[in-house]
């Protein structure tokens, strides 16, 4: 792999998970803060992104698998990502805020698996076996939490000199540099067109994908990938706020959480090579699973600061090893042919419907279990351990793999 190629596909999943990263984990203070919205609309505001991701990554995979060069699409829907962005950031009630991102999260949900697919496109072009496109895909996902890191520490710094955490509409403005940005950096990117029709293929892609989870092994794959993700919405919608319940300043919760992301990066680079060599994936996917049921535990049974924030790594942890494992097994398992649309698929379970689900279980336990404006932390994060514990159970049980 040439310089110039590696710099190409850093750049593009860098940006993708810096624009994410720049809203996603802090927003939901905004929302339970400033504009004072309850655990459910809350829910709803952060559905808007796994309910597009249902249906148009799978769309985008099709577009790219058949019809466009692939970075044409993610300089489109980036673009217009810009755009609503910033009309995001200066919305103040519910339905004009839950609007605006459902219609952002149309476009961004688009280019999530194209990112994937472009740097498996362009390995498979320059590495010798899949065993090299493995080891040289884990130094160009490093980037995204990379990404997700710095933009924390961004947001953190600009928020101790400019004093704009109170408000939190600053990571909305962010993520709508971000992306103009992505979209201009895009029209430089290598060419990536749609692969030549294969005649050992003779459905649609989208057809081709789904015929996948006739597989019982794949479907336990792909459910438990579901449910694991839905968990991840505890995560996001409920450790900003749990943060600030124990003493952590809203300036300083965006570097705290970007710990995760710090250790991910450590753990992407030189830890998941080795992993999917000596674990294989089955046990690489459990570990990582393994480290949201720990984060959980932890979180139910402390509220000591120097506890919770160290603790953060074990998110990265569990990203790198279920996420970012789960991506590359589902590689292993596609063509060619339908490597866009296998993605899509990835995503629209995982990021799609799982996360959409997660957000309105994780909503309705947080009003559940909130009295007096103050939420039960201890009894919420009670519920994603006990189906996380569950979720681990039942993949090792039943899940079988080739070991990498």
């Amino acid at each position: 792999m040439t310089w110039q190629l590696y710099l190409a596909l850093s750049f593009v999943m860098f940006m993708e998970y810096a624009i994410w990263g720049a809203w996603f984990p802090v927003l939901a203070a905004r929302l339970f803060g400033p504009l004072k919205m309850s655990g459910k609309q809350t829910g709803l505001i952060y559905a808007t992104l796994p309910l597009a991701c249902i249906v148009f990554p799978l769309l985008a995979g099709w577009l790219a698998d058949k019809h466009l060069n692939t970075e044409w699409i993610l300089i489109v829907a980036h673009f217009a990502g810009a755009v609503l962005l910033f009309l995001a950031a200066r919305k103040t009630t519910f339905k004009g805020l839950f609007v605006v991102m459902l219609l952002y999260s149309v476009f961004y949900a688009a280019t999530l698996p194209l990112v994937n697919s472009m740097m498996f496109h362009h390995l498979a072009k320059v590495c010798a076996d899949e065993a090299a496109v493995d080891a040289a895909s884990g130094k160009i996902f490093l980037w995204a939490p990379v990404a997700w890191a710095l933009v924390g520490y961004f947001l953190t710094g600009w928020r101790w000199k400019f004093k704009t955490g109170e408000q939190g509409r600053d990571c909305l403005y962010f993520a709508a540099a971000l992306s103009l940005i992505m979209a201009v950096g895009c029209i430089f990117m290598p060419e990536t067109p749609p692969p030549p029709p294969s005649p050992d293929v003779v459905q649609a892609p989208i057809a081709e994908t789904i015929k996948m989870l006739g597989d019982i092994n794949f479907l336990v794959f792909v459910v438990v990938s579901m449910i694991i993700a839905g968990l991840m919405q505890f995560y996001f919608q409920g450790t900003a706020r749990f943060m600030q319940d124990i003493g952590v300043k809203n300036r300083n919760v965006p570097a705290s959480m970007a710990i995760a992301q710090a250790v991910q990066a450590i753990a992407t680079f030189f830890l998941l090579g080795v992993c999917l060599n000596s674990l294989g994936y089955k046990w690489t996917l459990a570990v990582g699973a393994g480290c949201w049921l720990l984060l959980y535990v932890i979180y139910i049974g402390t509220k000591e600061r120097r506890l919770i924030v160290p603790a953060q790594a074990l998110h990265g942890l569990a990203y790198v090893f279920f996420i970012i494992g789960g991506q590359i097994y589902a590689k292993s398992v596609a063509s060619k042919d339908i490597l866009s649309t296998m993605q899509a698929l990835m995503f629209a379970a995982t990021t799609g419907l799982g996360l959409l689900l997660g957000t309105q279980f994780a909503g309705v336990v947080m009003d559940k279990f909130k009295k007096e404006e103050k939420f039960q932390w201890r009894q919420i994060f009670m519920v994603p351990a006990g189906v996380a514990l569950v979720c681990i159970l039942v993949f090792v049980l039943l899940f079988k793999a080739r070991t990498s």
